[in-house]
């Protein structure tokens, strides 16, 4: 598995896990987090964890002192099964989390593969976790700038990641064409040209206000309009000189200067923006449905098809959505003893064995894993690529609703 690919998945899973993280709230102060940096050594959080328990005793309700005691029991006996923090370091998420009609459950969630190091220790007792470092974690700091502009409006904001945001958009008031002659026509374009100079003034000065104390996360500015006044803005020095400084060229000519204008930016700047996966994101899923149309289509689609494709070695690229939510489960069958696999979308869903029709079947944990990771592994075998596609594109959201979040782009036409 390439680098690349295994650090996507370490970020969807602490995705996923904040989701569940965030969520989860305790009754009292019972909710316990501990994040063990890669510097800190185990024996001297295990001795503070033991201190934590001693001072757990002066909690006045009998319930919360209790739950306490639990989740740092729990929180000791797992950092008891690590002899170093690794290479990242480990979070813990231990404590009795409500689960509705006054009732609670201890739960215990474990980050010991996060995409980036923990930063510092931090023990916290709470009626929530302490999530602080996983959502510093998610955050793309590969940015562009993008400002649109022409003589009747214009528009800025940010490409990060998978993610456009439109900041702002903003109407001039400059007039377009004026009717009077004579000795009034020098006068009227006077005032013409100040009022756009004017708008060209705000508009700039507003997006330099934008980008300016995110500076050392950009990686550019790309700009672009219909017409030729996004290349009088840029020469004649409406922009904040640190600003100007990360202007990339060329400039793009784009049918809009609203906010389908900056998406038609970024369409036009695929190949400047070469840190952003918007575009290779969008032309991937593009390429998925062009193909999907053809009479003997190079494309599939579907657990099944896919699945069947990748065993036969047909899949040049695996096309995964991170909305995915199932599970590819290990199931045995105590009576017969009869061993099978499914994909399961809820973890209350119980199959009946295949074989003898008993009820009586466990989980096999070797076995089980997140259906994103297992087919991952099986394009691993035959060295598909593999594309994990976000829910922040109309393309990703077009492959998990209309495909299942399941698709492939295959090596030759196959069925």
């Amino acid at each position: 598995m390439s680098d690349d690919l295994a650090q996507q998945q370490r970020r969807l899973r602490l995705k996923k896990a904040l989701g569940e993280l965030t969520s989860m709230r305790g009754m009292g102060t019972e909710l316990v987090t501990v994040v063990v940096p890669p510097d800190r050594m185990i024996h001297l959080v295990r001795q503070h964890l033991s201190q934590e328990s001693g001072q757990a005793v002066n909690i006045k309700s009998k319930s919360t002192r209790k739950h306490v005691a639990d989740a740092i029991e729990s929180a000791i006996a797992t950092i008891n099964r690590y002899k170093t923090p690794g290479e990242r370091g480990i979070a813990i998420f231990v404590g009795h989390v409500i689960v509705g009609n006054n009732k609670s459950r201890l739960i215990s969630t474990v980050i010991d593969d996060p995409p980036e190091p923990f930063t510092s220790f931090r023990y916290r007792c709470d009626s929530r976790f302490e999530v602080s470092q996983l959502e510093e974690m998610l955050i793309d700091r590969t940015a562009y700038g993008l400002f649109v502009i022409d003589r009747s409006e214009s528009a800025y904001g940010l490409a990060s990641g998978k993610r456009l945001h439109c900041q702002a958009h903003i109407t001039s008031q400059v007039p377009s064409k004026h009717g009077r002659g004579g000795q009034s026509a020098r006068r009227f374009e006077r005032l013409i040209e100040e009022a756009a100079h004017t708008f060209f003034q705000k508009s700039a000065e507003r997006a330099c206000a934008y980008w300016l104390p995110m500076i050392e996360d950009l990686e550019g500015i790309i700009v672009g309009g219909p017409g030729a006044t996004k290349d009088f803005v840029v020469k004649n020095d409406y922009f904040h000189h640190e600003i100007k400084k990360l202007i990339r060229e060329p400039l793009f000519d784009v049918g809009y200067s609203n906010e389908s204008g900056l998406r038609e930016l970024i369409q036009r700047a695929g190949g400047l923006m070469d840190q952003i996966e918007l575009d290779t994101e969008r032309r991937l899923v593009d390429g998925f449905l062009r193909e999907v149309m053809q009479p003997l289509p190079k494309a599939t689609y579907g657990e099944a098809m896919v699945r069947s494709a990748l065993e036969q070695g047909a899949v040049h690229t695996l096309l995964l959505s991170e909305a995915l939510r199932k599970r590819r489960v290990g199931w045995v069958c105590k009576p017969c003893k009869h061993e099978w696999e499914a994909t399961q979308t809820s973890r209350s869903e119980l199959p009946n064995c295949p074989s003898c029709d008993s009820e009586d079947i466990r989980e096999d944990p070797d076995r089980t894993m997140d259906l994103i990771d297992e087919m991952s592994m099986l394009a691993g075998h035959t060295s598909a690529k593999v594309s994990l596609v976000s829910m922040d594109t109309e393309e990703g959201a077009t492959l998990n609703e209309a495909f299942g979040g399941i698709a492939a782009i295959l090596r030759y036409a196959w069925s």
